[in-house]
């Protein structure tokens, strides 16, 4: 079977080991590879974009010559300066088709992340909004991270990832069904049972999946829900703000709660989580139903969605 094309970008910029380590592994197993990544760091910007015409852009060649395998599959790599949601706009509204026309990508990885994309973290990851971003402009989306900072070892993250992305283009259709969204809520997923009706929604960019790896990885993968994550004391501004006085953002204490079948739990017991999001606002037109969503974390018994 012929390896998908893929859409690659990140949070963590393009020199990333994250995303050196991701891309030299895709490339080695034979799949085409386009990056377009941020020029320079962009963790926890969510869904920000640049509005100004002045972002500048360049092909890394330097970076895609030292992955490069004798023989293999395109590999192309760009850096632009702006955030991750840049990147996947650029890059999908034409940048691709006029800087890369011999790679198709059928599917954004986004990663992989230092740190951990955890319950509300979610809402808040540059990582996370990059693949959000190619879902809603109906690319299928998977978004990945290694949830510690306590080493940057990506192997683990790198096995759960290459086994979700072989099962996902198992059943990746010919042509994107609704890439770029042309007929815009006219085009919906359809499916005669919910395991094929959340394929579709996949396929549309309607769902995405939001992937960690532990610390130390016990070899399995498991489908849950978000967990319950609060960050405690996220400021330092114990006093009256007054001129000249700096303050960070950023928490003291993490506290999350003990909620089985969460991501959370999942990574708190050594396992690697997958967690499908839904893409719009449930009360937008294309929002995933609460059923569907539900119905979205039953797994196969290798842990990954039964459904994809």
């Amino acid at each position: 079977m012929k390896k998908a094309h893929l859409l690659v970008t990140n949070d963590d910029g393009i020199d990333a080991e994250g995303l050196i380590a991701l891309v030299s592994r895709l490339h080695l197993e034979g799949h085409p590879v386009v990056v377009l990544a941020p020029q320079s760091e962009q963790s926890a910007t969510g869904m920000k974009l640049t509005l100004s015409s002045g972002m500048s852009f360049n092909e890394r060649k330097d970076i895609a010559e030292s992955i490069r395998v004798k023989g293999g599959p395109p590999l192309r790599m760009f850096s632009l300066d702006g955030s991750p949601c840049d990147c996947v706009i650029v890059a999908l509204e034409g940048g691709l088709k006029s800087w890369a026309p011999e790679i198709n990508p059928m599917l954004c990885i986004s990663g992989i992340n230092h740190g951990p994309n955890l319950s509300v973290d979610v809402l808040h990851s540059g990582t996370v909004s990059a693949a959000r971003e190619a879902s809603l402009y109906g690319m299928p989306a998977i978004a990945t991270s290694l949830a510690t900072y306590k080493h940057r070892n990506f192997d683990d993250s790198l096995e759960v990832i290459l086994a979700l992305v072989s099962k996902c283009e198992k059943s990746l259709p010919k042509t994107l069904p609704n890439l770029l969204r042309p007929k815009g809520t006219g085009n919906k997923p359809s499916g005669n049972d919910e395991g094929s009706l959340l394929r579709s929604s996949f396929h549309h960019g309607d769902i995405f999946l939001n992937v960690n790896a532990p610390e130390k990885w016990s070899g399995s993968i498991t489908t849950v829900s978000l967990g319950a994550r609060w960050y405690r004391s996220a400021s330092d501004m114990d006093q009256a703000p007054a001129k000249g006085i700096e303050f960070e953002v950023g928490a003291a204490k993490i506290v999350e709660e003990d909620i089985p079948r969460t991501d959370c739990n999942a990574i708190n017991s050594g396992k690697a989580s997958i967690t499908p999001l839904g893409s719009w606002p449930s009360n937008h037109p294309l929002g995933i139903s609460q059923r569907l969503l539900e119905s979205s974390i039953s797994e196969s018994p290798d842990g990954l969605p039964y459904w994809i």
